[in-house]
């Protein structure tokens, strides 16, 4: 099968790349000359643990190509994916733009029977939309070529992204024609063969289906980080409340692990998009909205410990960053807590030494030359006053703790994922801040 997905960054090209590995012809369009360039060598311009590898197999045998060009392949394909982003505006709608773009381009170039699927995450009711400027476009050309629409939402996890597009725990897609339907059967036949789910439904709540899964997932984060603080007040642990709960089979432990915050592309946009989405239509979504505010405040708790660590002021003292991206094996950074950390820290007067196994190139998109970049966490940690973990990345999990004290000014580490023992690092002389655990266990 011959398709086309607009839009190469991360779910684009992720996708691109394991429709390829499965077998499919893939052309990946982007207007992004640079980008394009760089794929054509074979340099994938996001981080994903494994997409360079595959990327270079499926380049090598044929399977994928890239261009900056719509036109040059729709004669050519069955189905345009559209995987451009839906970057959140000023009063928290998704910004579809580029995806409408995407359809008056689909509009003025089809010949022939073509189905496009929305795989960008947009709000209910825009795969209509979609529809109706295809229709116009073909309208002003004179012709009435056939089409479907259909949406297929992406539920990839970054760092994992490409175990999660090929041995997915669902997929779902919403059709409303069975000659769309059987092209999407047809292109997912190999995760029906290998029995992975493949849900079918209509346009609408395949499109409402995408939020609110991100919106539950970031629901149970921050409900979580307000038991963590509660925890703090009351004397309990938090880990062992979370052993708790996760054991009862209705609630499990997935998603239930407070932390510093949750940031990345999805969750804080479409949280606020669904928020915005009840208000077009006469309704509040007064959980989400305490969602968004709880988060907004936990991404401040690193800053709120070490103020709390140096009696109230920070100007002067020195502050190591272990993690920058918003989670591990990624280089994203956007909404990232970290980012909130470092310009509160700036504004206290401190200093801020910073290392990401990844990320740090992105890093100084966001900090320019205000903060010291450094080669490994020890680096960072020279002189420190006191350490702040962000990301749980594998590397951060055993440091040499003895090593550590030798190169720190100061004995502070705020943990802000909750990954040490704290006994063990108190051994070392530490004082020891985290999540809603008890510093004496």
């Amino acid at each position: 099968m011959n398709i086309a997905i607009v839009g190469s960054g991360y779910v684009g090209l992720v996708s691109g790349v394991c429709f390829s590995e499965m077998g499919a012809n893939v052309y990946c369009v982007d207007k992004d000359e640079k980008k394009i360039r760089l794929l054509n060598d074979g340099i994938p311009p996001i981080y994903e643990d494994g997409l360079q590898e595959l990327l270079a197999k499926n380049m090598r045998d044929g399977r994928i190509r890239f261009t900056t060009s719509l036109a040059s392949c729709m004669d050519k394909v069955e189905i345009v994916f559209i995987a451009v982003g839906t970057p959140p505006m000023e009063d928290g709608s998704a910004d579809v733009k580029y995806v409408m773009e995407v359809a008056s381009e689909f509009g003025r170039h089809i010949g022939k029977y073509t189905l496009l699927v929305m795989k960008s995450t947009v709000p209910v009711g825009t795969c209509y939309r979609v529809r109706d400027r295809i229709r116009d476009e073909l309208r002003l050309r004179g012709e009435d070529i056939p089409f479907d629409i259909a949406s297929n939402p992406e539920f990839l996890k970054e760092g994992v992204a490409i175990k999660d597009f090929m041995t997915p725990d669902r997929v779902v897609i919403g059709v409303d024609s069975d000659r769309a339907r059987s092209l999407m059967s047809s292109l997912y036949r190999p995760f029906l063969l290998n029995n992975y789910r493949v849900i079918f439904m209509d346009i609408l709540s395949a499109e409402m289906t995408k939020y609110v899964s991100n919106a539950m997932l970031a629901t149970r984060i921050s409900f979580m980080n307000e038991v963590a603080g509660l925890c703090e007040l009351t004397g309990a642990d938090v880990s062992k409340v979370r052993a708790g709960i996760a054991s009862d089979t209705r609630i499990g432990s997935k998603f239930l692990y407070p932390g510093c915050g949750y940031g990345g592309s999805c969750f804080p946009k479409d949280v606020k998009a669904l928020i915005h989405t009840a208000e077009e239509n006469g309704f509040r979504m007064r959980i989400l909205e305490a969602v968004e505010q709880v988060n907004g405040m936990q991404k401040k708790v690193v800053f709120k410990k070490l103020s709390e660590a140096f009696g109230g002021s920070l100007a002067g003292r020195t502050v190591a960053l272990w993690g920058l991206a918003f989670k591990p094996c990624t280089d994203d950074m956007r909404e990232a807590p970290s980012i909130q950390t470092v310009r509160m820290l700036l504004e206290a007067g401190a200093g801020v030494r910073v290392f990401d196994p990844v990320a740090m190139e992105v890093a100084r998109m966001y900090f320019g030359d205000r903060v010291t970049y450094c080669e490994d966490i020890y680096q960072a940690a020279e002189g420190a006053d006191a350490v702040a973990l962000h990301t749980e990345w594998k590397q951060f999990r055993i440091p040499d703790w003895a090593e550590l004290k030798k190169r720190m000014d100061g004995d502070v580490i705020v943990d802000g994922r909750n990954i040490y023992d704290p006994a063990e690092v108190e051994r070392y002389g530490f004082r020891y801040y985290c999540i809603g655990r008890r510093r004496d266990q």
